[in-house]
Parts: structure tokens; sequence; C-alpha cells
């Protein structure tokens, strides 16, 4: 996502625009933690969420807002959710609208877990500016523990267990039950959806080594492509899943 278009405002304050760029650049570990939130029995987030930048022509200027949405979901071109604010000056969406926009407009994203914090770069570049008194107010309202605001964390334990930044613990974790699944329903393995994607194509959408591995020692096609042509390799080199490339 390197070559990604940054949307701001005239006159937006550079800390956030750079916000924007560390919140562009890890998005992938967003997904990655959704991507497994919605294969758990028991949910284990609080709350996950992706702020995009809307925009509109108004009166011959472009109009930019950033909000919120939520129920996300992503297939490595687009994210998917529902609005969760209300527009300030924009006519062409809603709170409540259902959301389909490209991922170059992501200006931010966050996911919560036991009252913890990982991502909400823009919301610790207004927290850096807040008195001590303001923040404590401001996470109040949230209902979140936000942290430092110059240590921002993307996955669970990462000063603890560097690895789980290459890695998702459940990636490991759920290796047996894959392999099993996989020889009980051979059909999934290289199955395709609507849009031509595989689950090799998810699996590397979301960086998940493991079930990456499995899923090509089971005969998962390499070279499938899914509706804009792209291959699994395509999206794990654009999303810089460095780990993943040797595999294929």
């Amino acid at each position: 996502m390197s070559d990604t278009k940054i949307f701001y405002a005239d006159g937006e304050n550079p800390k956030m625009i750079e916000a924007y760029k560390k919140a562009q650049e890890t998005f992938k570990y967003f997904w990655r933690e959704l991507s497994w939130e919605y294969r758990r029995i028991i949910p284990g987030l609080d709350v996950a969420c992706v702020k995009l930048a809307f925009t509109q022509d108004i009166d011959g200027e472009t109009v930019v807002e950033h909000m919120w949405i939520n129920d996300v979901n992503f297939d490595g071109e687009t994210i998917y959710g529902v609005l969760v604010n209300d527009p300030d000056e924009l006519t062409n969406v809603n709170n409540g609208d259902e959301i389909a926009i490209p991922i170059d407009q992501i200006s931010d994203w966050l996911f919560a877990s036991q009252g913890k914090t990982y991502g909400a770069f823009t919301i610790q570049a207004m927290r850096s500016e807040m008195s001590d008194e303001e923040r404590a107010s401001h996470d109040d309202a949230w209902g979140l523990e936000f942290g430092d605001f110059n240590d921002i964390q993307v996955v669970f334990e990462q000063k603890e267990k560097a690895e789980n930044l290459e890695e998702h613990p459940m990636s490991k974790n759920m290796k047996e039950s894959l392999i099993e699944f996989l020889k009980e329903n051979p059909s999934e393995i290289n199955s395709q959806d609507e849009l031509g994607y595989t689950f090799l194509h998810r699996e590397a959408i979301a960086g998940n080594s493991t079930s990456v591995e499995i899923l090509l020692q089971s005969g998962a096609d390499k070279n499938a492509q899914n509706h804009v042509g792209k291959t699994p390799l395509d999206y794990a080199k654009e999303f810089n899943w460095e780990h993943l490339i040797p595999l294929f």
C-alpha cells in the first residue's frame, strides 16, 4: 500500500496526515485480527472499526470528511461496512448507510479487547495535544484504554511476543483443525466464490502463513485469479507479507 493516495482536507494538521499514512501502512494487521474474530465462537474484540475519507464535490470544491464504519469486511480491494457518524457537510452519505469504499481511502482503524486499544492513529494524534485531564475525559467517553500516544500497538502482546507481528497466534493454534477440515472438505481447497476468491486468496490477504502453507501442501492453486486478475501471491506482495512470499 506504499503508493496509495492520502485524502485530506486543505490546511489539515501534518500530524494528522502522518497518522493517515501509518493507518494505511498497518491496516493489514487490523484485517488479520478481524479475519480471526469472525471465526471465533466467543468474540474476543470489544470494538473493531475503520475510519474512511468520504469525499463530495460541493460548490466546485472537494469536501473531505473522515468518518467511522463498523461491521467491517474486506476483500483486498474494497472495504465494506456501515457508517456510524453523522456527516457535517456531505449529503451523499448518511449515518447507517452501507458503505463500499476503495482501500486507499483508509484514514484510521482500531480494535479493542479487554479495554485495551490497538491502532487509533488519528485518535492518538489528537490525544497527543490534550492535557492529562482532557485525555482522561476523552478516554472515559470512549470507554477504552488508549494508553501512551507515543507507543501505539497494532497486535496483541506486541512487546512481549514480537513474533505476533509476523503470525497471528490463532493461525498457529488452528493448524491441526485446518488440516482435518481440508481432509473432510477437499472441495474447499480450490473452490472460488462469485468474485473468484479462493481460500488461499483470503488467507494470503490476511497474512496467515501457517494456513497458506497448509493450503499449498493440500494442493491449492497458487495461480488462481480473482475478478481483478490477482493471485494469492499478488496480495501477499501488495500487503507486504514478507513471510508469505517464500511459501509460493
